[in-house]
């Protein structure tokens, strides 16, 4: 594994960390018609960064280790703010896992990438849907 393809695994976990950490902010004021959705995100996030650690340990990587507490972009009170901080929760998973995809030095780091990329801009479309935006979708996900 390549240097810039251990460096983008690792701050795509490093999001990961910071996205599972997020989401315990975004639960806790998020819509009751909204538990379900988060629930289902919180999981996720939480198996891209299993997986993502594995990755990095089944290569040898360095693994970093997840910050005690993160700082929010945003101050949340409310199931809108919830949502906008999943936008940027979202926005910033996505980012990160599009420059794995461009640093990927296999093929099977690259599907991955592009998984993980994939799933982060669906997930993206649904709270900028939440938010009314319209339309919900980026063209380019992950673009910085």
């Amino acid at each position: 594994m390549s240097g810039t393809e251990q460096q983008a695994l690792a701050d795509a976990l490093g999001a990961e960390y910071a996205a599972v950490y997020a989401y315990g902010m975004i639960a806790s004021h998020a819509g009751a018609g909204q538990q379900r959705t988060v629930a289902q995100y919180t999981a996720a996030h939480r198996a891209r960064r299993d997986a993502t650690v594995d990755i990095l340990s089944g290569r040898r990587g360095i693994v970093p280790a997840p910050e005690a507490a993160y700082t929010m972009p945003l101050a949340v009170s409310d199931p809108d703010t919830a949502a906008q901080l999943a936008i940027v929760v979202e926005t910033d998973t996505a980012v990160a896992w599009r420059a794995v995809v461009e640093q990927a030095g296999t093929e099977i780091t690259r599907r991955i990438a592009i998984e993980a990329l994939t799933e982060s801009a669906g997930r993206l479309a649904v709270w900028q849907s939440v938010r009314g935006a319209d339309p919900a979708t980026t063209a380019f996900p992950g673009r910085p």
